[in-house]
């Protein structure tokens, strides 16, 4: 990863941080993306740039605006002036009752979650295949496993994860495109996912009887962009063999 440059979405805090911080720790270059949280970006920025001055640049933006989605590749370049790798991991998530879901719901689950990564992609392409470099997708084990209420929600990651597999087919061979579906990692930080027995109920019917942590999504992250040279179109459940036992 020396000399390297990654482009993460959402990248501010939790699983966004943790995949900062291990790409940074093996030698890249980052350009963090945050919408809200500045102050978690710029937190995250220094404590980096105190290990290796200059490494890491922030980006704001609203992913939900596709023509702004090329600037952050312009801003990438301006600072690094290449582009070797791009995490889609910005992400929208809460519940949409069959009943209650309304057009606004819709474009904010599929915008994060679908059309964000596809016009990212799309606008980072060029500078991809110019450095032979790869996407990483964060998809979810529910876009195959559908989680009860999050009718769109589920919809947007099932997108997600067919948009890996045919970002796949139309960049090769210059670029590689794969996806992550995390299982129980971090829990939402509101709503019934805040209840210890919901959580006590999914621990249990995962296999290795535990939560996972962000680092464990981090650590695919960097193997798909540095140690899987021959995989493209594949997207690998970090889950604790949770999709298993559902």
């Amino acid at each position: 990863m020396q000399g390297k440059v990654v482009l993460v979405t959402g990248g501010a805090k939790r699983l966004g941080a943790a995949t900062c911080r291990r790409l940074h720790a093996r030698g890249a270059n980052l350009v963090v993306h945050y919408r809200t949280s500045v102050e978690n970006a710029r937190t995250l920025q220094a404590e980096l740039n105190q290990i290796r001055p200059g490494s890491v640049a922030l980006v704001q933006a609203d992913l939900f605006d596709t023509g702004l989605l090329p600037d952050l590749i312009d801003e990438t370049m301006k600072h690094f002036g290449q582009l070797d790798a791009l995490v889609n991991n910005a992400s929208s998530f809460f519940p949409t009752p069959l009943g209650e879901i309304t057009e606004k719901t819709w474009d904010n689950l599929i915008g994060s979650n679908l059309k964000a990564p596809l016009f990212l992609s799309q606008a980072a392409a060029p500078q991809l295949r110019k450095r032979h470099g790869c996407i990483v997708n964060i998809v979810d084990i529910h876009a195959e496993w559908p989680l009860k209420k999050y009718v769109v929600y589920n919809s947007a990651k099932g997108g997600l994860a067919s948009l890996t597999r045919s970002l796949a087919l139309d960049l090769a061979p210059e670029v590689r495109v794969n996806g992550i579906s995390p299982g129980p990692i971090l829990w939402p930080e509101q709503g019934e996912w805040t209840d210890e027995t919901l959580q006590r109920r999914i621990i249990d019917k995962t296999p290795l009887k535990r939560a996972g942590d962000p680092d464990d999504i981090a650590r695919t992250v960097l193997f798909l962009i540095a140690h899987a040279p021959y995989i493209t179109g594949q997207i690998i459940a970090v889950d604790g063999g949770r999709s298993i036992n559902l």
